[in-house]
């Protein structure tokens, strides 16, 4: 199977302010004290899965450099810089056209870089299951992951419980766990969740595609003609030392929109596979919170010479410190970077993007 990934990169994580900057988002930033990035999580994941040359990453023109630094292995033409944020369709638009030039049999795994996955096997068993799928059938699969509360954060996958199909080929030796999709539904209020939740065929919505490299172009080419066009215009560069400037000059006439909106909530054919694998998109102070590990009093700590003494539920993250003390906070966040720091409770981290305009 020749398979590829695109990741998309090109997101300035405001949200995460003042550890997330647009000079360096997240997702280029060892956000869990591990020792890796996000975006370098994400590209080992697939390891397994496809060799460094098939990994391709769509970033802003301004994050090249330290994609480079920090994903070595990747070749130079793999790294493909949008001079301007379009959203997510001319994103893929753009890795899709390049990589059917030369691949014209591909499957395509697409996925964010900066979601956290706990369970990289089982991660990796699902990713199988719909290449597997997509590799033989014009059809494109998401994965759904299954809701564990009503979280009014993330859109959802809509799937018809009374299509679960098999795969028909011998050499798969489990059930399908496919669904048909029935629709994608937005970010829910939180009572529209509660019964998302109760109804049982409602999922997360993670934002990872899979698809063969002709079903995606071809659907872009249906869906959102606009966008497929100025693809055809560029291509001819692509590969070549006027690439980067005809990107320049033509990708951001493109039509700012979601992949989401351009194909997904059009296309026939569309498939979800429920999944648990320990997913996040540590969307914010609070996701990454219940991701880190924690101490007896519900406290994470990323970053040196931390001493907390009667804190609860607070979130630490000031791994640019030789050292800190912290006292009596309940519920808070406390981050610093490149001295910026920020003190403030839990429940007002959706201020953030007005705090960091202060």
């Amino acid at each position: 199977m020749d398979t590829h990934v695109i990741i998309m990169a090109g997101g300035i994580g405001s949200r995460f302010w003042p550890m997330s900057t647009p000079e360096l988002p997240k997702q280029f930033i060892d956000v869990l004290g591990c020792g890796r990035t996000l975006i370098q999580l994400t590209a080992d994941r697939f390891l397994p899965i496809c060799p460094p040359e098939h990994l391709w990453v769509v970033t802003s023109a301004a994050y090249v450099d330290i994609v480079r630094e920090q994903l070595p292995g990747i070749p130079a033409e793999n790294i493909l810089a949008e001079p301007c944020a379009r959203n997510t369709a001319p994103c893929i638009a753009y890795a899709s056209w390049k990589i059917r030039l030369r691949h014209p049999d591909a499957n395509v795994v697409v996925t964010p870089s900066d979601a956290l996955v706990l369970d990289a096997v089982e991660y990796r068993r699902v990713i199988w299951e719909a290449l597997s799928f997509t590799e033989r059938r014009a059809a494109i699969v998401t994965i759904g992951i299954t809701p564990t509360r009503p979280e009014t954060g993330y859109g959802y996958i809509c799937a018809r419980q009374d299509t679960v199909r098999e795969l028909d080929e011998a050499r798969v030796r489990r059930p399908s766990s496919l669904l048909e999709v029935a629709a994608f539904k937005e970010k829910p209020s939180l009572e529209l969740a509660r019964a998302y939740l109760a109804a049982g065929n409602y999922y997360w919505n993670a934002g990872i595609f899979i698809w063969n490299v002709r079903t995606i172009t071809e659907a872009l080419r249906a869906y959102a003609p606009q966008i497929a066009g100025v693809m055809d215009r560029m291509a001819p560069s692509f590969y070549m030392d006027s690439e980067e400037t005809v990107v320049r000059a033509l990708f951001p006439s493109c039509e700012m929109i979601s992949i989401d909106y351009a194909v997904m909530e059009k296309a026939e054919q569309i498939y979800t596979i429920p999944a648990e694998f320990g997913w996040s998109d540590l969307g914010t102070w609070g996701s990454l919170h219940a991701n880190l590990t924690k101490d007896d009093a519900d406290n994470a700590v990323v970053g040196e010479g931390v001493h907390l003494y009667d804190c609860n539920g607070t979130v630490v993250h000031v791994s640019d410190l030789r050292g800190a003390v912290i006292a009596g906070l309940d519920g808070y966040i406390v981050a610093e970077k490149a001295g910026r720091l920020l003190i403030c409770p839990l429940s007002e981290e959706q201020r953030i993007r007005d705090f960091e305009k202060a």
